[in-house]
């Protein structure tokens, strides 16, 4: 990689059985981008997803599913370093480290901790979860990162990261980089088919809102025709009044990169349905190359994770130098021969 470019790092957790729709246009079309323009460290956080209930055998699975997706989607292991959190154990030293400079009520304070102990109670939650934020800085710190692309409900986490850094340098010395947040160019939302007024979710009302990556591209082709629009009959986009039809016209120019404007005059003096065909026949094009080559490196796993293995050793080049550091600076005894 290019050393003068910055660094920026960004993860996704493997917590269902095929990345949606949504999960595309929202980060891995980003993803694919940025390799391009940064040095990108991209990782599957599978330590962040034992911080709430899950099953050993889906976790498995699912990691591997999540990374063969990106790899289908255009994300380069040779452009990019891309591994799975738990190949490199430092992520693990390194959040201990910083859970002891961390005050409790700094972590109380975290409002994602908040929000999802609502309904089941601090009691039911674990110390994985309340730290889940220290461990998210040291993903980012260990890598030296200067740019983290970060959603609304992600800044307060970054906010963390940059304290916990200024507080680590000031007091042990400089350390690590204070990254600084990456904000995305507005992507596009992408809407459940059925309930065009909810983000596209793996846990959307209806299986039928939403379209699996993975699923059979004519499932996909049904789902689109059967979309839920409105009583009206000409294709404009307008969120308010036809936020179905709004939906698909934001699907189709994103897959096809024609804009919105182009594709109302297209379907002027044309009804839904045309509309509906014309997408459908682009979302089979666009699944099927992306399923067939996830299916591809899914049936060769020990590639696969040759891959994997790979990037985590790149990953521990630069983790493993950013921990000594920091064991150093905190007074640990050093390992004779080395770690």
């Amino acid at each position: 990689m290019t050393a003068s470019r910055q660094r920026i790092l960004s993860g996704a957790k493997p917590t269902a059985d095929s990345l949606h729709l949504g999960n595309y246009i929202g980060a891995v079309r980003n993803w694919v981008s940025m390799q391009t323009e940064y040095d990108a460290v991209f990782f599957i956080p599978d330590l962040h997803a034992v911080t709430v209930d899950f099953d050993p055998g889906d976790l498995a699975r699912r990691t591997r599913t999540v990374a063969a997706q990106y790899i289908a989607a255009g994300i380069d292991p040779e452009k990019c370093i891309f591994f799975v959190q738990s190949h490199v154990p430092e992520h693990a030293e390194l959040a201990w480290a910083l859970n002891c400079i961390t005050g409790y009520g700094e972590a109380a304070r975290m409002t994602q901790f908040k929000d999802k102990t609502q309904k089941g109670g601090t009691d039911a939650a674990t110390l994985g979860l309340f730290a889940y934020p220290t461990l998210m800085a040291a993903d980012i710190l260990l890598y030296q990162t200067d740019l983290v692309p970060v959603g609304e409900d992600q800044r307060q986490h970054l906010e963390l990261t940059r304290n916990l850094a200024q507080r680590f340098n000031t007091r042990f010395g400089e350390a690590f980089t204070v990254p600084d947040a990456k904000i995305l160019k507005e992507s596009a939302k992408i809407y459940d088919l059925q309930n065009p007024t909810a983000k596209m979710s793996k846990t959307g009302e209806s299986a039928s809102g939403s379209i699996q990556l993975l699923e059979d591209p004519k499932i996909a082709a049904k789902r689109i025709k059967s979309a839920v629009t409105d009583d009206g009959t000409v294709v404009r986009f307008d969120l308010e009044a036809k936020p179905g039809v709004s939906n698909l016209l934001t699907i189709y120019a994103t897959l096809t990169g024609k804009t919105v404007t182009e594709l109302e005059n297209a379907y002027a003096g044309k009804m839904y349905g045309h509309l509906k065909v014309d997408l459908a026949d682009v979302m089979v094009d666009f699944l099927t190359p992306l399923r067939d080559r996830t299916n591809e490196l899914l049936a060769d796993p020990a590639e696969l994770d040759r891959l994997l293995a790979d990037g985590a050793r790149r990953a521990r080049e630069i983790a493993s130098v950013t921990l000594s550091s920091v064991y150093d600076k905190m007074g640990f005894l050093p390992l004779q021969g080395g770690r």
